[in-house]
């Protein structure tokens, strides 16, 4: 719990970040780091709350509520107060294998679902957890640890995104010998090209752990399609006692309307892929937003990492358009604690552009009608229109556009971030797996078996598109289960 009369002495407190003007000015982590004893006192805060809800990962209404991989909070918030970092680290790793990466880019459920917070301000968890795994790393605490015997079972995971790297951790350590297939350059999916580097350094925070893992003897094939004429899925399932996909869901949602062919528009993570592979090769090969006005469609983490981004190549203007309404600024009748407060937040990308232009770049409300598009194809304004979300015949809330609100809005670039319909089907047909009835991978939670015996399936694939810390949790779960059915019983977690 950490100080019995913590949470009624101390208010909470968050590390300030690099200001907004300084840090558009390059791609570093714009989180500055916060003092030890201000963390302890931060940890102090942590309650007697006797039902912990925050370590619950339960869903109600749809949405997380607490941590999804059931992180030992309370335990670690009670060890930093005490001054005891190495317990506090050994308790995060009992449940996650990568808190530096939760840490960072995890909206942190557990803190919407806290105990204080049905009162006052959470605990600082997200924090916390962050400062336990770095002053970790800083220490030498954490080091390489292979398996002490390895059980000559192979395990071919197919995808090196969250679950994927999740589960062959777990895999390894259960001592199996695990071959991570990536079609891309480098390992780490979302967490390599999805997550811009001023959230998640890649080559301090993501390639050392990468590094780790290898060092584990976990074997990374980068620049590998499975699937494909190369590598046939019937050749990787005789070559290996098992397989687990975890390619998550990255058949982006299109906007099909007129002028959609124009150049210059471009689907979210087409645009952020190209800026990190640009930025760690030290090249200009990418989608530029200099001097451009900027429309982004969708609103999400995905839209904010976009205007984040745009801002840093000095984009001319950045607007967001949103088709929901502005989120109230507390909880709803309908969204008590400890649901996942839906309530207004301003992110790192919206607090940058109000700096630099003066307001909040969303609008909401909003939807666009049509692309409109210079003599030489390219994009040069967004028509929109005003919405109000009224009940159809069936009783469902739909957008119809209120006449008289439309507005023609200039563009250069264009920017679709509205989320994803589900993984690509190739690889999923090249396996003869079974889909569900939303092009998913048909795998029950908690089992992870597909249609195909051996072949299992995690994360965004399986589950459709979700948060980070629940790709840890089926990517754990789903070695869990391999395991299993390697050798007849588990002592994965």
């Amino acid at each position: 719990m950490g100080k019995p009369t913590g949470f009624m002495e101390y208010s909470r407190e968050v590390p300030a970040d690099r200001a907004p003007l300084e840090r558009i000015k390059d791609w570093n982590e714009f989180h500055l780091h916060m003092p030890e004893q201000e963390l302890r006192t931060q940890g102090a805060r942590c309650m007697d709350c006797g039902v912990p809800f925050c370590h619950s990962g339960v869903l109600i209404s749809g949405m997380a509520s607490g941590c999804p991989i059931n992180n030992l909070i309370p335990e670690w918030n009670d060890l930093i107060y005490r001054n005891l970092w190495r317990q506090a680290l050994d308790r995060l790793l009992k449940t996650n294998n990568f808190p530096e990466f939760t840490g960072r880019v995890c909206p942190a459920p557990c803190e919407g679902s806290c105990t204080l917070a049905s009162i006052d301000p959470a605990v600082t968890i997200k924090n916390i957890e962050v400062s336990i795994v770095e002053r970790g790393f800083e220490e030498g605490w954490i080091l390489p640890v292979p398996p002490a015997a390895r059980t000559g079972k192979k395990v071919a995971v197919v995808g090196s995104g969250p679950a994927g790297l999740s589960a062959a951790a777990q895999l390894n350590r259960a001592g199996h010998t695990v071959t991570v297939f990536e079609r891309a350059d480098l390992p780490g999916g979302l967490l390599m090209y999805g997550i811009p580097n001023m959230k998640l350094d890649k080559r301090q925070v993501l390639l050392r752990r990468i590094k780790l893992m290898e060092a584990e003897g976990i074997n990374f094939l980068c620049n590998t399609e499975v699937g494909g004429s190369e590598l046939p899925a019937a050749k990787l399932r005789n070559e290996f006692d098992a397989v687990v996909i975890t390619t998550g869901a990255t058949l982006p949602r299109d906007l099909p309307i007129e002028g959609s062919n124009l150049q210059g528009i471009h689907f979210a993570m087409e645009f952020l892929t190209a800026n990190t592979k640009a930025l760690l090769n030290g090249s200009d090969d990418y989608i530029s937003a200099r001097e451009k006005d900027v429309i982004i469609i969708g609103g999400g983490d995905t839209g904010t990492d976009c205007v984040g981004t745009s801002l840093r190549h000095a984009c001319r203007t950045v607007c967001q358009l949103e088709i929901l309404p502005r989120s109230p600024e507390e909880r709803a009748a309908d969204n008590p604690w400890p649901e996942w407060p839906k309530i207004h937040k301003v992110d790192y990308g919206q607090e940058e552009a109000a700096a630099k232009f003066g307001s909040d770049p969303r609008v909401y409300l909003t939807t666009a009608t049509k692309f409109e598009g210079e003599e030489d194809g390219t994009v040069k304004a967004v028509h929109t229109v005003q919405v109000a979300w009224e009940k159809n015949e069936n009783g469902q809330f739909i957008p119809k556009p209120v006449p008289g609100s439309e507005q023609i809005r200039p563009a250069q670039l264009v920017l679709l971030a509205m989320g994803f319909l589900g993984p690509e089907q190739p690889l999923i047909a090249s396996f003869g797996l079974e889909c569900d009835p939303r092009s998913n991978i048909k795998a029950e939670f908690d089992k992870y078996r597909t249609s195909v015996p051996g072949v299992f399936a995690a994360g965004d694939c399986r589950r459709g598109q979700s948060l980070v810390v629940w790709a840890f949790n089926e990517g754990r779960g789903a070695a869990r289960e391999c395991d299993r059915y390697l050798m007849g019983s588990t002592e994965l977690p």
